[in-house]
């Protein structure tokens, strides 16, 4: 029963491999039945037994992508919780950078097909997987903003901060680069991910203490 069980898993694996890369190369109507399982060498009935349905298979490819995304990138950059916050807040944001520059990662892949083509089958997904990861990221501004910041700056900083990591790692993924050699006009040729998730942190520490010095000073604009 075991040596079953043992192959059993082995097919469920291959099938979710194979799948994952198959919908982030060609998303999810394109990617076909047929062609996960020949990538895969199981028998298309497997999909069947395993999963029931292309929409199930396609939310745990998604699942599986994922997982081994924050395997190899934690998310919080191997920074421990007993680290000051400014450290922990770089952490994260190195973290992310990383994961969407790995080209190995199949998460972001599926994601953007996802979003040329929507299906809507990965919204709860996501929602699961991510969510998290961004609780976590804004437990840190939040410390940082202080005590009496009001929940829409966190929001909002939070934001700019992961849109200025999107912003430069983005492009980069979609030209096939896994690192940031030149990634926008102008910018340094030999531009590393860290020196650049180094950059942002001081940029973005400096915007949230003069948040919080705006917020705890009393100046109108707040969001109160």
């Amino acid at each position: 029963m075991k040596q079953v069980n043992e192959q059993d898993e082995g097919t469920r694996g291959r099938l979710l491999e194979a799948a994952s890369k198959l919908f982030a190369e060609k998303g999810y109507h394109n990617a076909t039945i047929a062609q996960i399982c020949a990538q895969a060498g199981a028998n298309v009935a497997a999909v069947n037994y395993y999963f029931r349905h292309k929409e199930d298979l396609y939310v745990e490819a998604f699942r599986r992508a994922f997982l081994l995304s924050i395997e190899a990138h934690p998310p919080d950059g191997g920074v421990g919780p007993e680290a000051p916050a400014q450290e922990r807040f770089h952490g994260r944001i190195l973290s992310l950078m990383h994961r969407v520059l790995d080209p190995d990662n199949l998460e972001f892949d599926i994601v953007h097909k996802e979003m040329a083509n929507p299906t809507g089958l990965l919204n709860e997904v996501m929602h699961e997987c991510v969510e998290p990861i961004r609780r976590g990221f804004a437990d840190v501004v939040r410390e940082l903003l202080g005590p009496h910041a009001p929940e829409a700056q966190v929001v909002l900083c939070q934001a700019s901060v992961e849109a200025q990591c999107f912003h430069h790692t983005v492009p980069a993924r979609r030209s096939g680069c896994s690192h940031m050699k030149r990634p926008h006009p102008g910018m340094p040729a030999d531009l590393s991910v860290e020196a650049l998730a180094g950059h942002l942190t001081r940029f973005s520490l400096a915007g949230i203490r003069e948040v919080r010095r705006r917020v705890e000073s009393g100046e109108p604009g707040n969001m109160e």
